[in-house]
């Protein structure tokens, strides 16, 4: 603003040239298959009884929290098993289209619809979106032994799911609406795990040890 204003002293950076450390603040957390049996247990038993449909949604698109809490049912397009999201609530500021799994589609189908309620996950003492779903989300990951795990963590899940399952960095970063690559970078090295339990896999299924020694 300083310089904006050209007031003096504001037309060199003293910073200028300076090399900056890195900043590395970046959690990463993942659910394991154990752990999402034992969250899907709690949320389950969640006296919000409209949790069970976040937290599955959560997982099962990649989206965030708030692109999915203030969704409506005019944004889906179930014939062609797509989510699209307006530019005004992605945080890229870019419409994009989640494709819909078999699973979320079963999920969406158990939703339950209010008359007159354009919301697909409302809150059904408003009808109007949740400002916080935090109470309820809290008490269900200390239900379920998981006092860590934040809701934003379900995307990263839902991020490991998709790298570990074979696909691509691209793919990931598409189908999570990540504006830079280096974003879904982050989980090059669940790839490469991957990667390597293939080329594991594939050694197995040769049947020959190269290493017995012959003579």
């Amino acid at each position: 603003m300083a310089k904006k204003w050209g007031l003096p002293g504001s037309d060199r950076n003293p910073l200028e040239g300076v090399p900056q450390k890195a900043c590395n603040n970046e959690v990463e957390r993942f659910l394991t298959v154990e752990e999402t049996r034992r969250l899907q247990d709690a949320v389950e038993a969640s006296p919000n009884t409209q949790l069970k449909y976040i937290v599955a949604l959560l997982l099962l698109t990649g989206c965030r929290k708030r692109e999915l809490l203030d969704a409506k049912w005019d944004e889906f397009h179930l014939d062609r098993k797509t989510w699209r999201i307006p530019m005004q609530r992605a945080k890229t500021q870019k419409t994009r289209h989640v494709p819909l799994s078999d699973a979320a589609m079963q999920v969406l189908a158990q939703v339950p619809r209010f008359e007159g309620c354009p919301y697909v996950i409302p809150n059904p003492a408003t009808m109007e979106p949740y400002h916080s779903v935090f109470h309820a989300w809290d008490k269900a990951r200390k239900a379920a032994g998981l006092p860590d795990v934040r809701m934003h963590d379900l995307r990263h899940s839902a991020a490991s799911n998709l790298v570990n399952s074979g696909q691509s960095l691209y793919v990931v970063g598409s189908i999570l609406g990540h504006a830079q690559t280096k974003t879904t970078a982050r989980y090059a090295h669940l790839a490469n795990e991957t990667l390597l339990a293939a080329a594991n896999a594939a050694a197995g299924h040769m049947g020959t040890d190269w290493t017995r020694k012959t003579g």
